[in-house]
């Protein structure tokens, strides 16, 4: 069985979701280095460098699979 290759779609999709999540991981590494440029001891500023990269691979994940392009379908109530 041959590998696939990767189609023009899912690398446009890696790209918009690298560009949506691309200033959040900014903002993020931003607040890291005016933390360090602050004073504080370097071990608490690295303390959130783990839930920035871990909500942006999670908000990465996210957009590449579309969770904004599905059609949302009205839940059926079962009784």
């Amino acid at each position: 069985m041959e590998p696939s290759l990767p189609t023009d779609e899912t690398t446009r999709d890696r790209r918009r979701a690298a560009l949506y999540v691309a200033p959040f991981l900014a903002v993020g590494l931003f607040n890291l280095v005016l933390l360090l440029r602050w004073g504080v001891d370097p071990l608490w500023a690295f303390a959130i460098l783990p839930p920035i990269l871990a909500v942006t691979a999670i908000a990465w994940v996210a957009f590449r699979h579309g969770f904004d392009r599905q059609s949302h379908q009205p839940d059926t109530y079962r009784e």
